[in-house]
């Protein structure tokens, strides 16, 4: 038996966080309704990366429906012949570094504008949950993520198209595993720890590579913020500038970004094992 299906134009639906709003026909009347759905993080960032056409709805059962999806993707750029590797540091204080081969650098990002935007949103959390008010507490959970989503998606373009416009082949990132852990932080980052995805940014970064035939690698987490990459002690850093016994001295987010660029401790090409 063939399955009942119907068509909406993109102009028609919403995707939103974990649910779909489309209008549909009740007594006479049109009514938007929205249906919670099942998908995964890859899904949502397909969804959210690419320009969107048709949604194609199929009844599977009584209580399933599939949502099916028409979008639009870029062909695949051809892979440049340069042999230039860009290396990206994540962090809280400073969302992002990259440094290159050819010597380039770039900052990303405004960590201190995001961890005041989460304390602002944690505050009023607080406050709502005191007052016993759940469905405010959860439209401003939504709200923050989205803010988040967005600034991940912002940052991970600008580092893909930093990456096209010194011609690296590969963009090199930590491992995260252990990076939450590791990340060096005050008592009062804490929160911030569990608040920013540095998984979610890795995917963006990752995905949207991909796109334009930039290589993602892995590489080993330990050290890249102590080693000196000139004579390759290991010092610990004390507050933002890293100075060796050496004399070598650079911002300390920017030597998680050259070691990065230069580790040869390549351990795959994804982001978590």
């Amino acid at each position: 038996m063939k399955k009942l299906c119907c068509y909406i134009n993109n102009q028609n639906f919403k995707i939103q966080d974990n649910y779909i709003s489309f209008p549909v026909m009740i007594d006479g009347k049109s009514k938007r309704i929205s249906v919670k759905t099942k998908m995964t993080d890859k899904q949502k960032l397909i969804l959210s990366s690419h320009r969107l056409g048709t949604m194609r709805i199929v009844i599977k059962n009584i209580n399933t429906l599939v949502a099916q999806f028409v979008y639009e993707i870029n062909e695949i750029e051809k892979v440049n012949e340069s042999n230039n590797v860009m290396g990206v540091d994540l962090g809280i204080k400073c969302p992002a570094v990259s440094y290159c081969t050819d010597g380039s650098v770039k900052f990303y990002g405004n960590g201190r504008k995001n961890k005041y935007m989460r304390r602002h949103y944690a505050n009023l959390r607080k406050w709502f949950q005191k007052a016993k008010k759940p469905t405010v507490v959860k439209r401003i959970k939504n709200k923050e993520q989205r803010i988040m989503k967005d600034i991940d998606h912002k940052i991970s373009r600008e580092i893909v198209n930093t990456a096209k416009k010194h011609k690296a082949k590969v963009i090199k990132l930590e491992r995260l595993e252990n990076i939450r852990s590791t990340t060096r932080t005050s008592c009062k980052n804490n929160p911030s720890l569990h608040t920013w995805s540095f998984y979610r940014l890795a995917q963006y970064i990752e995905y949207k590579a991909k796109l334009v035939g930039i290589e993602v690698e892995y590489v080993d987490p330990a050290y890249t913020s102590q080693k000196c990459p000139q004579c390759g002690n290991i010092h610990h850093a004390k507050d933002r500038k890293y100075i060796c016994k050496c004399g070598y001295h650079t911002h300390r987010d920017l030597l998680g970004a050259i070691n990065i660029c230069n580790s040869t401790e390549y351990i795959g090409n994804r982001c978590i094992a």
